[in-house]
């Protein structure tokens, strides 16, 4: 166990707001990596961007013998702009696996080619209990159900057009982000700004410990990872641990919950390496941090893509218990401390 850090919940809560509340679907997250880039710029790492646009930071350790990475990714789930309906409004689609049902009603973003942001809601196309009776609750929620209706006056494609809208422009669902005075979090996109929160935490206490990380390390904020390929690149060729931090999957069924640090030893791309899950069970025991192990059937991570892409390391993962992931969801500060006291150890540790 090392020796006592001081993790401060309060930054790493307003850290996540501030990350929750600037949009950033897949495609859309240069805004997003920006301001990860300058909640970064206190702590001594040096930093670049990919030609991807992924956001790579070197932390200096105490030694180069064994180098280690962390990933979490910014981007989120969204959508974009497939059709300009003859009367005005927008079809969709999605970015990211999620069902329609679960932004029915959200209000959003529409971001045009010129930075222009366009107010609107995402409704069913015969939204209204007035007009279409039983429809409203019977009809399917998919692609042409579904529409954009803008708050601007609009009853046609070409009055669409010019406020400067056009097929593929992208759309950001509103997070709606709210800190409870039990100290729970609920918001859409905890899935992955949370885990961005918790390696802020981490870092944060390490340096204000004066301490350094036992090997260089590399943090790596990726931008493609809910469409699959996120960390596929960025590291350096003498990469021997990547530690992937992504939400864990809370419901019926899953040992993870909104309050520990999750560590998942398989998901839907098989087993993450067993020296990994072995290591972080034993930092999370010797630390006395409160733990769960989990599998997750219909998941994968960034650290998948940098094997899938020939990544020669060992990938573990852990991250914040999270409920309704893809939907609107919900952990809570403990779990985002136990997180961050979990990097922090895996950081630490010889």
């Amino acid at each position: 166990m090392t020796p006592s850090l001081n993790f401060d919940i309060d930054y790493m809560i307003d850290s996540l707001v501030s990350l929750l509340n600037t949009p950033s679907p897949t495609g859309m997250a240069a805004e997003s990596v920006a301001r990860t880039r300058s909640l970064l710029q206190p702590f001594p790492v040096e930093m670049r961007l990919t030609n991807k646009g992924a956001l790579v930071a070197t932390w200096g350790g105490v030694a180069e013998s064994a180098p280690r990475a962390l990933t979490a990714h910014v981007d989120t789930l969204g959508a974009m702009i497939k059709e300009i309906k003859p009367n005005g409004r927008l079809k969709l689609t999605k970015i990211g696996g999620f069902a329609w049902n679960t932004v029915e009603g959200e209000g959003c973003n529409v971001r045009t080619a010129e930075g222009r942001r366009v107010r609107g809601s995402l409704l069913l196309c015969k939204a209204s209990g007035h007009i279409h009776g039983a429809e409203v609750n019977d009809a399917k929620r998919d692609d042409d159900a579904m529409e954009v209706r803008l708050d601007e006056r609009t009853s046609s494609a070409a009055e669409t057009r010019a406020l400067g809208i056009t097929v593929g422009d992208f759309v950001a669902f509103d997070p709606r982000a709210e800190v409870s005075e039990a100290g729970f979090v609920r918001s859409r996109h905890l899935d992955d700004k949370a885990a961005v929160a918790c390696i802020l935490g981490a870092m944060k206490a390490i340096c204000g410990a004066g301490m350094k990380p036992a090997q260089r390390t590399t943090i790596h904020i990726s931008n493609y990872e809910e469409v699959g390929h996120g960390a596929a690149s960025g590291f350096p060729p003498d990469l021997v641990e990547l530690l992937t931090v992504d939400m864990a999957a809370v419901g019926a069924g899953q040992n993870s919950d909104e309050f520990s640090a999750c560590i998942c030893f398989k998901d839907s791309g098989g087993p993450y390496h067993p020296d990994m899950n072995r290591k972080l069970v034993r930092l999370a025991q010797a630390a006395n941090i409160p733990y769960k192990t989990d599998i997750y059937p219909y998941y994968a991570s960034d650290g998948e893509a940098y094997w899938h892409a020939g990544g020669d390391v060992k990938v573990g993962l852990i991250g914040p218990g999270v409920d309704a992931s893809h939907n609107y969801e919900r952990t809570h500060k403990e779990s985002i401390l136990n997180t961050a006291r979990l990097i922090a150890e895996y950081l630490l540790a010889e």
